[in-house]
């Protein structure tokens, strides 16, 4: 068997699949109550995601809504792969988002 794909190597479909399988171990993980399995396979359903989504839907200087935090705001300074990098609202810190965690406008 070997070394699995890197999600920037996957196909839409394959992308689809990944996503199907970590949804039902994440559901195992919820009802186990294994919260930081939980998390670990909720960020990578969003990376998977981000592999899924047109960046050219996102602009540098604009401001997105983040979809896990309702109602906070995020201004892109710039891209790096599906990673979205600026600053959520009142905040100094630079930090780095998958665009699948970006409400789309």
């Amino acid at each position: 068997m070997g070394t699995p794909k890197r999600y920037s190597e996957m196909k839409p479909h394959e992308l689809r699949e990944e996503i199907g399988v970590l949804k039902e171990q994440a559901v195992k993980a919820e009802q186990l109550g294994i919260v930081n399995e939980f998390d670990v396979l909720m960020r990578k359903m969003a990376m998977a995601r981000a592999y899924m989504i047109d960046i050219n839907k996102f602009h540098i200087g604009e401001t997105y809504e983040l979809v896990e935090e309702p109602g906070v705001v995020f201004k892109i300074t710039y891209f790096n792969g599906v990673f979205a990098w600026g600053y959520k609202q009142h905040d100094n810190e630079e930090i780095g988002i998958p665009i699948s965690l970006l409400q789309e406008k």
